[in-house]
């Protein structure tokens, strides 16, 4: 049976049927940036798709490319690596470093994979591993983090206000029934996801097969300018030029503020995830 996501953003992309939503944003040439962070709702298919075509009007030849995916654990960099070289379609590559499909839809980052295939261009493993995130919240930062990155990224001295948020995005994410203990270690697990993605998309732009152009394909909270992965590359001091996409569902216009650019899609359809919602057990490791 073909799969309904993946036939949705072909169909998107194939029959212009995204032909009513706004044009992929063109370089920001003023600033000439260097980090282009764009995000995702993870399920929609229209804003994949709408993604898509804004890497591919970057992806001509004048510049060198790098693709960093939130989608791959930072330990599975040396497995994505050997995949690219010896793999010619992406669901090759995604049953190489993707064992048991790792709770993605693959459908929707196939043909992101696959443009790194076609063009020769650099995937980079970008995100901290469940398991590290489940250090973090249970022994915090230096769990999963060296001690470089405390003193980098100033991980000892958090700014209020941005814990704060992570809280609050961490209490509404679980449905509001998480115990109030849990949720401070929660947000400072994905602080540390937005550390690592920061990392990343740095070193991409150094060494001897440096990068021109970064792209950091993340959820939405992950490239909020506010208090995401921006708010860490500004931190680190590096001064690098970034420009963060939001690709948001109608209904959340509100949330613009949060990004240099904001597209809009319509909602994908889905059940109410908080009526499904199971909070973790007494004991379990929440990570």
């Amino acid at each position: 049976m073909p799969n309904p996501a993946l036939a949705a953003a072909g169909l998107c992309l194939a029959l212009s049927a995204c032909a009513t939503q706004p044009p992929p944003p063109e370089p920001v040439v003023e600033t000439a940036p260097r980090l282009l962070l764009l995000g995702e709702v993870h399920d929609n298919a229209v804003g994949h798709a709408l993604r898509l075509r804004h890497l591919q009007s970057y992806v001509d030849g004048t510049a060198r490319v790098a693709i960093a995916m939130e989608q791959f654990d930072r330990e599975r960099q040396a497995d994505l690596d050997a995949a690219l070289a010896r793999c010619e379609d992406a669901a090759c590559v995604i049953d190489a470093v993707a064992p048991g499909k790792s709770g993605w839809n693959w459908a929707y980052y196939a043909p992101v994979i696959q443009l790194a295939l076609d063009h020769d261009l650099p995937l980079l493993a970008a995100n901290l591993s469940r398991a590290e995130a489940s250090a973090v919240v249970k022994d915090g930062f230096g769990a999963a983090l060296p001690p470089e990155l405390h003193a980098k990224y100033a991980l000892d001295a958090l700014p209020e206000a941005l814990l704060e948020a992570q809280v609050a995005e961490v209490r509404e994410g679980h449905c509001n029934m998480l115990p109030d203990a849990l949720f401070e270690p929660m947000a400072r697990a994905q602080i540390a996801r937005d550390v690592v993605m920061a990392d990343t998309v740095l070193a991409a732009l150094g060494g001897e097969t440096a990068a021109d152009v970064v792209f950091l394909l993340a959820g939405n909270g992950h490239v909020n300018r506010d208090v995401g992965v921006p708010h860490w590359l500004i931190a680190s001091g590096s001064g690098e030029q970034l420009v963060a996409t939001g690709y948001l569902e109608e209904g959340n216009e509100d949330e613009r503020r949060h990004f240099d650019n904001a597209y809009l899609v319509p909602p994908a359809e889905r059940e109410d995830s908080c009526a499904a919602f199971q909070p973790p057990k007494k004991g379990a490791n929440a990570g």
